[in-house]
């Protein structure tokens, strides 16, 4: 048995995160498809455009809780605990920011994704980095990038397939590791067009795409697969030894609140 999801996507929120994560492609990927010419030295990298990618994604992470709110698919009861797991997720990644690439909080994400949804697992994604890089600080550039790449880690875990028992954790698990691996190579994006790592490894403005793209891969192999592995790893062992009474945990929580079911006051009568 899978237990229910709390944050339900709907017409709507779909359309809501559709564009958030159109957004988000056109923010990581656009150096590739408009060919830019800031590379090397000269480079500004997304220290101009960053914070209006911040200003373009908080609204349509309002959106989406909006969204959801009139379709009914959200309350206060699951927005208090929206704010309960970011604060939770904010810490984790106060006590893990990165060092090695170990990060606790992305399998409380991918838990709390898979339970609740996935319109929850991005809101919740996005939120709680903002609150770790908050706490650690963590605030540069590279922020409105990291909430995007966590909004999809836990959006995405709320898509995978319905299945329960063993092969359940078996699947959250493997989905950790790829989950913790591609989060690393999508967050790459956000500077390396913009600097020199020698003509090997560096984006050429005005290359073919593909040849840029096998540059790239060959600079993700060289440098940050070193740190994807053990983000993947750690949180595949996580989920393994504790994903099981935290995915419990998360369905006795919605069951006992009821979120689905409407309040009724039929049956009472005073006097």
């Amino acid at each position: 048995m899978t237990g229910p999801r709390l944050v339900r996507l709907k017409p709507r929120s779909t359309a809501t995160l559709l564009l958030a994560s159109v957004v988000g492609l056109l923010a990581f990927s656009w150096p590739l498809i408009w060919q830019t010419d800031q590379a090397g030295a000269s480079a500004i990298g997304h220290t101009t455009d960053a914070p209006w990618l911040f200003v373009l994604l908080l609204p349509l992470l309002v959106a989406v809780v909006l969204a959801e709110l009139a379709e009914a698919g959200i309350d206060a009861k699951v927005i208090s605990l929206l704010g309960m797991l970011a604060a939770v997720g904010a810490a984790l990644r106060a006590l893990g920011p990165g060092t090695a690439g170990l990060e606790p909080g992305f399998f409380l994400l991918i838990l709390a994704g898979r339970a609740f949804g996935a319109g929850f697992g991005f809101v919740l994604g996005a939120i709680s980095l903002l609150a770790g890089a908050l706490i650690s600080g963590g605030v540069g550039p590279w922020m409105p990038f990291q909430m995007l790449a966590c909004a999809w880690v836990g959006c995405l875990a709320g898509l995978l397939p319905r299945v329960g028992g063993r092969l359940e954790l078996l699947l959250l698990a493997a989905y950790s590791l790829v989950a913790g691996i591609l989060y690393g190579v999508v967050m790459n994006l956000w500077f390396w067009p913009f600097a020199t790592f020698g003509s090997d490894f560096s984006f050429i403005p005005g290359d073919a795409l593909a040849d840029n793209l096998h540059r790239y891969l060959l600079f993700v192999v060289a440098t940050s697969l070193g740190w994807d592995i053990p983000r993947g790893v750690l949180c595949a062992v996580l989920v393994l030894a504790l994903g099981r009474p935290v995915l419990k945990a998360f369905r006795r929580t919605a069951r006992k609140a009821a979120f689905d079911v409407p309040v009724s006051f039929e049956g009472r009568h005073d006097g």
